[in-house]
């Protein structure tokens, strides 16, 4: 636990450093979603209908700006051969990472995402479900991202590999997520899509840095 804090707290004061991996994910998020209202028509009505999709693909996409440097500048510098050698499993290390990517681009998504809400006629009702799908979604997308930027580590053009090793990955996310928040604007119950959502989450928390470790290692030899 101890070197699972550090490493979180090393990652954040990096990330605080440089503050572009936050600042980019968050202005591509906010933009991308004002663009809407003016591609489709101010129309409150096409808007609230649109709303939860677009929310969703926009946080999905932005998610994935950040990915592939993930690992990369530990790559670079030789750290991420430290952290395979010390005595500490590489789960533990890729575990924190995750959850300092997490911290540093989820976390404004997650707060960016009302006031976006707000803009799209989202209806009242759904903004506690936009929130929980948030809460629940983005650590799953952080998890899955970490494997994929794990494979394409030290390879050519590897942004573009991570989007079609990902993005397949995400649609399950995607869809419960669209699919909670539809059913609390229509006044029924999101407890089944919030459930799946949830069990990916519960899935990918055990798995995902399991199958990233043993990325990263064949990366490394």
């Amino acid at each position: 636990m101890t070197r699972f804090l550090e490493i979180i707290r090393r990652d954040l004061r990096l990330a605080l450093r440089q503050g572009s991996d936050s600042i980019m994910v968050v202005t591509f998020f906010v933009l991308t979603v004002v663009l809407f209202p003016f591609g489709i028509g101010p129309e409150s009505g096409i808007l609230e209908r649109v709303a939860a999709g677009v929310l969703w693909v926009t946080a999905l996409l932005a998610s994935l700006l950040s990915l592939d440097r993930l690992f990369q500048a530990d790559y670079e510098d030789g750290s991420l051969e430290l952290l395979v050698l010390t005595p500490a499993p590489l789960e533990v290390a890729v575990a924190a990472k995750v959850a300092a990517h997490w911290l540093t681009t989820g976390v404004p998504l997650l707060v960016a995402a009302p006031v976006l809400a707000v803009l799209l006629h989202l209806n009242a009702d759904a903004f506690g479900v936009l929130m929980l799908t948030m809460l629940i979604g983005t650590p799953v997308l952080s998890l899955i991202g970490a494997i994929g930027a794990a494979l394409v580590l030290g390879a050519r053009r590897g942004g573009v590999l991570l989007s079609l090793l990902i993005l397949p990955l995400y649609v399950p996310v995607l869809i419960f997520g669209v699919g909670a928040i539809d059913a609390a604007a229509q006044g029924l119950s999101a407890k089944p899509h919030l459930l799946i959502l949830g069990g990916l989450l519960v899935g990918a928390l055990p798995l995902a840095p399991f199958a990233t470790a043993a990325a990263l290692r064949q990366a490394l030899e």
